[in-house]
């Protein structure tokens, strides 16, 4: 696997049909956060990574555009995702996988 590769913000949405989103939670949903850190390893080409850190910092809800940008150093991979002008998830993943 090569190293992933950073670039123009990638935009993602996640569909409010999605079949996560009915517990999460009834009444209000919201995206999971499992469902964030996929698009980001998907935005990066990332098969595996080891997570080492990543903080939520405000929901996203089904149907908002979401805006991952990437920013590759020695050793790491950073990450920043943004909603609606907000930074909503921020962190980073080890690389290449420890």
């Amino acid at each position: 696997m090569t190293a992933p590769l950073a670039g123009p913000a990638t935009r993602v949405t996640i569909p409010a049909d999605h079949p996560a989103l009915p517990g999460h939670f009834p009444g209000r949903p919201i995206v999971p956060g499992v469902l964030l850190l996929d698009a980001v390893m998907q935005a990066a080409g990332l098969g595996q990574g080891l997570l080492r850190r990543a903080k939520f910092l405000a929901p996203v809800l089904p149907g908002d555009a979401i805006e991952i940008d990437l920013v590759p150093g020695p050793g790491r991979l950073g990450f920043a995702c943004r909603c609606r002008g907000t930074t909503v998830l921020s962190g980073e993943f080890a690389w290449p996988p420890a």
